[in-house]
């Protein structure tokens, strides 16, 4: 995924209001979700998510294969 949709998309999701959980899909074929919007940050094109078990997700934009909504069923996928 290039960097500009990386960071678009993550501001997209994070920003819905009502906040909706997210799904995070690596090109490794891990998928986590994010359950907060505080609890993820990016820039330049890397991102980590805290969990709530409080361990990190640490991935770039090169890594993420898609980004999916979980209410409508949104995704923005790797160009």
């Amino acid at each position: 995924m290039q960097i500009e949709a990386f960071e678009r998309s993550l501001r997209a999701f994070v920003r819905r209001a009502p906040f909706q959980p997210f799904t995070v899909e690596l090109t490794s074929g891990t998928r986590f979700q994010v359950l907060h919007p505080e609890a993820l940050a990016f820039n330049g094109g890397l991102a980590v998510y805290i969990g709530p078990d409080g361990a990190p997700s640490l991935f770039d934009h090169g890594s993420v294969s898609q980004l999916i909504g979980s209410a409508n069923s949104e995704s923005a996928n790797a160009a």
